[in-house]
């Protein structure tokens, strides 16, 4: 996908890019994409550039006293990209950027649709760990992008490869010069007085994992990291990819997601709870499912109750799980309950995985190549298929959930009809999307091909 998409750029933005690892080749990146889609960019810095990179821009414009607030309005219409600079440092090969008054100034006075700004230097290392004095974002800022590259992962922690390796250590007890694990990458990252130091609190925070191949041990590595920094609900997301790329620049755009488990239901079909039925190694089938979605690392996973709820409650004991009791799960219950389940979702989850309580054989590899699909911008919907047949869990982006709070009958599958657009179909491993226990006999069947009986 391409980095705007990423970010959710929005006309008006002022984009500020700190850390280490590809800041100035993903401002570069950025206002290429947006100057193709016929956007008026600006672009500055409050620290230094590299002369050769500020050459990249079709025009660059020295600023002195005041601001030539004519000629960079000539220079949008005719070039669509301008940078600008306050002056040039010949001995270093560098370019200084503009004082922080005159941004704020630069905002009021030039008609731009966008304002990138390059707001952090690091010495062109991979990973940074700010000093006391940066970065420097201006206050008008709306969106703070933290670089970091993904080949300081398993370096060393050291001033040799990561900036300020010192503070790090510091601040955390790790040791200097051990190699450098997603774990402590993503810490700093998510650290209000590291990553996220001087981030104005209107502002949105999207983390840039730069130079992630597209495959491999160093993408998984990099995951990983995602996951770990989406632990702050400071940070909106982590686009992860290679702003050099000869394609679009972004593999994969890690959210929040959280599953909503529909596990209220009377079983009268079974004759007795379902979800309580005994499946493995003295687990309940309620048990077994909630298992298998805690290997996926979600950032939370809801269990709607109704029918026997305390004995729910009671047999998915000490997991770290949340369950949320549906008053209503005799009326509409699937329906009823989902929306339950959306209801109990903090604001900063971006989709939704509805999971059945009765499906305790799903295949996990499916669910985890539907979450890749999420993260990959292949759909907003995102569903599983077997032989042309759809089945469950279902991803729904945080944009149709209004609708789906908004039904009073029917079920789910009446939002996916009305977006087709949006819907990606997943090829599930096998028909475990399509199975559920509704009936002793299908218990039975589903035990034997499981290996329990």
């Amino acid at each position: 996908m391409l980095l705007c998409e990423a970010l959710r750029i929005q006309r008006g933005d002022v984009v500020s890019f700190v850390g280490a690892g590809g800041k100035t080749s993903a401002l570069f990146r950025l206002a290429g994409e947006l100057k193709r889609a016929g956007w008026r960019v600006l672009a500055t810095t409050t620290t230094r550039v590299a002369s050769y990179e500020v050459a990249q821009a079709p025009s660059a414009i020295e600023v002195t006293a005041s601001l030539p607030v004519t000629r960079i309005r000539e220079q949008l219409t005719e070039y669509g990209f301008v940078f600008l600079y306050a002056a040039g440092d010949a001995q270093r090969h560098k370019i200084i950027g503009l004082p922080l008054p005159q941004i704020g100034d630069l905002i009021d006075r030039v008609n731009s649709d966008v304002l990138l700004i390059e707001a952090d230097g690091a010495r062109r290392l991979p990973f940074k760990v700010p000093r006391d004095h940066e970065p420097v974002i201006p206050a008008e800022t709306t969106l703070v992008v933290p670089v970091a590259g993904a080949d300081a992962l398993d370096q060393p922690l050291d001033e040799a490869h990561v900036y300020n390796a010192t503070r790090l250590c510091e601040r955390y007890g790790f040791v200097e010069g051990e190699r450098l694990l997603p774990a402590w990458m993503a810490v700093a990252l998510r650290d209000p007085q590291l990553g996220l130091r001087g981030v104005p609190d209107h502002a949105r925070v999207c983390v840039l994992l730069n130079k992630v191949p597209a495959n491999g041990y160093l993408l998984r590595r990099a995951r990983r990291v995602a996951q770990l920094t989406l632990i702050s609900p400071r940070i909106e997301a982590v686009a992860l990819g290679a702003m050099q790329a000869s394609g679009d620049p972004v593999w994969e755009l890690q959210r929040r997601v959280a599953a909503v488990v529909l596990a209220a239901g009377s079983s009268t079909r079974m004759g007795q709870p379902k979800v309580l039925l005994p499946w493995e190694r003295r687990r309940t089938v309620i048990e077994a499912v909630v298992a298998r979605l805690l290997a996926l690392r979600l950032s939370d996973i809801v269990v709607i109750t109704g029918h026997r709820a305390d004995d729910v409650r009671h047999a998915l004991g000490d997991l770290p799980v949340r369950t949320v009791f549906n008053p209503n799960y005799q009326q509409g219950e699937m329906l009823s309950s989902l929306q339950t389940g959306l209801q109990a979702l903090g604001p900063e989850v971006a989709a939704c995985l509805v999971v059945m309580g009765d499906q305790p054989m799903l295949n996990i590899r499916t669910v985890d190549q539907v979450l890749l699909a999420y993260a990959q911008g292949k759909g907003e919907i995102v569903a599983p298929v077997f032989e042309g047949q759809r089945g469950h869990p279902v991803l729904f982006d945080r944009r149709f959930w209004p609708e789906l709070l908004a039904l009073r009958e029917g079920a789910p599958r009446d939002v996916i009809r009305h977006y087709p657009e949006y819907l990606h179909l997943v090829p599930a491993h096998d028909d475990s999307i399509l199975r559920d226990l509704d009936t002793p006999e299908q218990y039975r069947q589903e035990r034997r091909r499981a290996g329990l009986e």
